[in-house]
């Protein structure tokens, strides 16, 4: 199980449109990712309500996880998109 763990760079944590823009970049690598707070139950990255209902802050560690093919690559990707809080989809996701 590939792992990647990273701290929120939006400032508003993942609610509304920051989670918009991770929820599509999880779906957009076509790699089932969940996405976890220390302590939490993983929930599918790639579900806006699952994403919303961590209540994730700005700042606060998460954990991005996959084991499928082509992880390493999907959450590098995921993990700086979270880190640096990008306010538009990259397109290179």
């Amino acid at each position: 199980m590939a792992e990647r763990r990273v701290n929120i760079g939006w400032a508003e944590g993942l609610h509304a449109r920051p989670a918009s823009i991770f929820v599509r970049a999880a779906s957009a690598t076509g790699v089932p990712v969940t996405i976890t707070k220390a302590g939490g139950t993983p929930v599918n990255a790639g579900s806006m309500l699952a994403v919303l209902s961590l209540g994730v802050q700005g700042g606060e560690e998460v954990v991005l996880a996959s084991d499928a093919a082509g992880a390493d690559e999907a959450l590098d990707r995921l993990a700086k998109l979270v880190a640096d809080g990008l306010e538009e989809l990259p397109e290179t996701v």
